[in-house]
């Protein structure tokens, strides 16, 4: 009998032990992934029972007001705590000066009463920002083709008291201008609006993932790019900067964007900060998901719920997605 045969392996530790039933493995998992921490972006266009699918965007759909409800009150009863929402503007409607943004009864203040009226226990958070408005699709004022910081942002704190009036929950400035939380939140505070939270997008990147979004807005750069605004995707330091600016400045919860791709910020911030981390899982990181699974190439409801279980792991407390209603079906179904 060779030394093989007659000797039983000593291993003292032996991690796979840990593996050995799903009761065991649940007991240990240290990431856990639930409906409360899922955001779920809605698309608002005009009319009612209007539904339209969004191109290069597979499953996306904007939704008239009604059937926004429906759908938030759907997702609601399943845990699903807050929703986003974007607003479709009428091409009509652009301008240079983004004066849609600040109309009382355009279609975000008039969708989010029309929710609080009807569905108050849902958490209802609006996007600051002027490229839905603007005629040339940049997110700011534009003067010789140049992004204007300041005069951005005092058009973004009267949009943001539109927002407050109609009872948002929070106001997710996504602009990315110098100083725009403090100008806001003094804003909000000396209006009134001192409960109205502050979700800002801290570390927005310049992203090439945002396509399928831009589709569902219909807004379209007609010069530049967004590069002097938004974050270098080779930059992280800086967006640690950003957020701790945020933060000093009055933000309630900090956001990394987009989120799959950026792990590794989500995590330096994570360790910087102890204030609420959100992720936007953006529409590119979506689409790409949906295509190979069109096309065979993976299980899109495997790779949804590992992939934002990585963000969670990563550090987020929230997640924005268009992959919510996926995963919530895989959760369900893990139970």
């Amino acid at each position: 009998m060779n030394f093989l045969e007659k000797n039983t392996l000593q291993i003292p530790i032996r991690l796979r032990r840990n593996r050995r039933l799903p009761s065991i493995r649940n007991l240990i998992k240290e990431t856990h992934l639930t409906p409360q921490d899922l955001i779920l972006p809605f698309f608002v266009i005009e009319g009612e029972k209007t539904s339209q699918a969004v191109k290069n965007f597979p499953g996306i759909y904007r939704l008239s007001k009604d059937l926004l409800l429906k759908k938030a009150e759907e997702i609601h009863s399943q845990g699903v705590q807050a929703i986003a929402l974007f607003p479709v503007i009428e091409p009509s409607l652009k301008t240079e000066s983004a004066h849609e943004a600040l109309n009382p009864k355009g279609i975000i203040p008039e969708t989010v009463r029309y929710l609080k009226k009807h569905l108050p226990s849902v958490c209802i958070i609006t996007d600051i920002a002027l490229d839905p408005f603007t005629s040339h699709g940049h997110d700011g004022i534009v003067k010789e083709e140049e992004v204007l910081n300041d005069e951005t942002i005092k058009i973004l704190a009267k949009m943001s008291l539109v927002h407050a009036e109609a009872g948002a929950d929070f106001i997710a400035p996504s602009d990315m201008m110098d100083g725009r939380i403090g100008y806001i939140r003094k804003a909000l505070d000396i209006s009134g609006f001192t409960n109205t939270g502050i979700l800002s997008y801290s570390a927005k990147y310049a992203s090439s993932l945002y396509n399928p979004f831009r589709f569902a807005l219909n807004s379209n750069l007609q010069f530049g790019n967004k590069k002097t605004y938004q974050m270098d995707p080779a930059n992280q330091k800086e967006a640690l900067l950003e957020a701790e600016l945020d933060e000093k400045e009055g933000a309630d919860i900090l956001m990394v964007k987009p989120a799959s791709l950026y792990l590794d910020v989500i995590s330096k911030l994570r360790e910087k900060t102890n204030k609420p981390i959100a992720a936007y899982h953006v529409s590119g990181e979506y689409a790409m998901v949906e295509a190979a699974h069109q096309l065979g190439y993976l299980d899109k409801t495997k790779v949804f719920y590992e992939t934002l279980l990585s963000i969670k792991r990563a550090g987020a407390d929230m997640i924005f997605s268009y992959a919510t209603e996926t995963v919530l079906q895989a959760l369900k179904s893990s139970h």
